[in-house]
């Protein structure tokens, strides 16, 4: 991926920022990937840019600040 819109980052499902969003909602560790097919369409993606990394953690972060975690009771 070059240049990332990060607009267009957020919007898809299985997309970097909604896959660290999704690992922190389901509390799980951060492990920077996504799918460019859609959430688990096709293979994940884990060989990443630093750039993408970077989405992927803002995603993770931002759910992190917001405290919107699943509630497995």
């Amino acid at each position: 991926m070059s240049a990332i819109d990060f607009h267009s980052t957020i919007a898809n499902h299985g997309s970097l920022y909604d896959r660290g969003g999704a690992d922190s909602y389901y509390r799980r560790p951060m492990r920077p990937h996504y799918y460019p097919e859609g959430s688990y369409n096709g293979e994940a993606v884990t060989d990443l840019t630093d750039e993408e990394i970077a989405v992927y953690m803002q995603g993770y972060f931002d759910n992190e600040r917001s405290g919107d975690f699943k509630d497995w009771e």
